[in-house]
């Protein structure tokens, strides 16, 4: 895990699409956009994120388990985008985020997560919204120890 710090994210256009269930949805999410993206020849500006409307651990667990997650996952692209079956244009908003970065597969994030929870409980930061996951690698490029899940979670609160 990378060192754990706070920046500021500038609001992103994005192509997205929203579904519940589990977070096993997202690799077919992401595919799903993918193809969107390429049928409209969209300009892609940044790597694909799953936003997750869960923002807790107990929360995290329990939508999955009982398949209710809310599966966002979004693309940025250039330009205003309208959108298509199920798939919509819209703005991904920025501000204050903790961010670090986790290395190896997708299911051995846990212990990040609670590191950066903790950090953020350390400072007497609240969490202001959704937990953003950005992928900066294919999974099927790379081995599994070498995969990258960048993750931020906006806060609202000062760092004294």
């Amino acid at each position: 895990m990378e060192e754990i710090t706070i920046i500021e994210v500038p609001p992103q256009e994005v192509v997205g699409i929203t579904r519940t269930g589990t977070y096993h949805l997202i690799p077919e999410l992401l595919q799903e956009i993918y193809g969107f993206i390429l049928a409209h020849s969209l300009t892609i500006t940044g790597m694909p994120t799953f936003i997750c409307h869960e923002t807790s651990p107990e929360a995290v667990m329990e939508a999955n388990e009982k398949g209710t997650a809310v599966v966002e996952v979004a693309w940025p692209v250039s330009g205003i985008v309208k959108g298509s079956g199920g798939i919509s244009g819209y703005e991904l908003p920025g501000g204050k985020m903790v961010r670090t970065v986790h290395r190896g597969p997708y299911e051995t994030c846990e212990p990040t997560y609670l590191a950066i929870f903790a950090w953020i409980a350390d400072r007497e930061l609240r969490i202001a919204g959704p937990i953003r996951e950005i992928y900066p690698n294919n999974p099927h490029e790379v081995q599994p120890e070498d995969i990258l899940t960048e993750i931020m979670v906006p806060v609202l609160g000062t760092i004294s």
